[in-house]
């Protein structure tokens, strides 16, 4: 009995592992030169027609959290938005974002929402400055 419980419980801890960003360019607090694009690697490959990734600058007294927030309520082809909308649909392991050219200097929220294999939503952020 303890063993089928054993099984049982290893099985399910496999089933609901979720979805990681395994990392992201430009990395977080990093200060860099206007990049062209922010490059996503997840532990598994993701589905990205249910994903949603956007790029948008911090207002002066914006928490990342709040900006992070605001930037995924907004459409792909917003102007508040650096990111540019992403047209692959398929499944992807690696993901990259174009950027709009001249990018300012200022900071600039990542924010993102996936739905993890095991079907739960995954959210996150990050935050660079360019210099």
């Amino acid at each position: 009995m303890r063993a089928l419980l054993l099984l049982l419980a290893l099985a399910l801890g496999t089933a609901s592992a979720h979805t990681t960003v395994l990392s992201i360019t430009p990395t977080a607090d990093a200060s860099v030169a206007a990049p062209k694009e922010v490059v996503f690697k997840f532990s598994e490959p993701i589905e990205l027609r249910f994903s949603t990734f956007r790029v948008m600058a911090l207002g002066a007294e914006m928490k990342p959290e709040d900006g992070a927030k605001a930037a995924l309520t907004l459409k792909p082809d917003a102007p508040e938005l650096v990111s540019r909308p992403i047209t692959a649909r398929t499944l992807a392991a690696q993901l990259r974002i174009p950027l709009r050219p001249g990018l300012n200097a200022g900071t600039y929220v990542v924010a993102w929402k996936l739905l993890s294999e095991d079907g739960h939503p995954v959210t996150g952020h990050s935050v660079f400055t360019v210099k």
